[in-house]
């Protein structure tokens, strides 16, 4: 299974998104880089889908030029225009080449889901290895309108529960992707968001 990071010569604010090559070419995530379709194209002609984390500006932007692109479906927790199919906590979705089990993961955004293979994760926005606060094992921002630090912090706590201990493959809505100790940087993060503390200290 071959990750790609379509996002990655963004100059501008977007998410992480991904390119899962496989048995199903799956997109998750959708950001918010100007280019992103020619960058997809760069990697396949086909796209069988694009599964949602959630629906932040950030991570959608780009959605519809992507479906207008492909003749992809659309997965997503919440309703979208365009959404072929829900999905929801437990369900199994295949991403590339692997099962991945849905997990949904409020907090930093009310329908935010993660996907959890038996080698990979995709985060999302709830927890990531590295941001502009931390370095190693980070959290999403909870402190806009909607948002609550205490179901982040259950959202965490439900994905180390779930969460085989052979994963070894992190990629999250921002920051580096990460291969290695996963659950350590997903521990470290539950740490941090249990100080309740600001992410972020003016």
């Amino acid at each position: 299974m071959q990750v790609i990071t379509v996002t990655a010569d963004a100059e501008t604010f977007t998410c992480n998104a991904y390119l899962v090559l496989g048995e199903r070419s799956v997109l998750v995530d959708a950001g918010a880089m100007d280019g992103v379709v020619d960058a997809i194209r760069e990697h396949t002609d086909t796209l069988d889908a694009v599964v949602l984390t959630h629906q932040h500006g950030d991570h959608v932007a780009q959605l519809d030029a992507v479906l207008d692109a492909f003749d992809a479906e659309l997965l997503a927790y919440s309703p979208h225009p365009r959404r072929d199919s829900p999905i929801a906590d437990g369900d199994t979705v295949r991403i590339g080449d692997e099962e991945f089990e849905a997990v949904h993961t409020p907090g930093h955004a009310d329908d935010h889901l993660a996907f959890i293979g038996d080698s990979t994760i995709f985060s999302g926005d709830v927890v990531v290895h590295d941001d502009g606060a931390f370095d190693y094992g980070s959290f999403g921002r909870t402190d806009m309108a909607g948002q609550s630090r205490e179901e982040l912090i259950d959202s965490i706590r439900e994905i180390l529960a779930r969460m085989p201990d052979s994963v070894e493959n992190m990629y999250a809505g921002h920051g580096e992707e990460f291969h290695g100790e996963v659950r350590d940087v997903i521990e470290t993060a539950l740490e941090r968001a249990e100080k309740r503390e600001p992410k972020y200290p003016e």
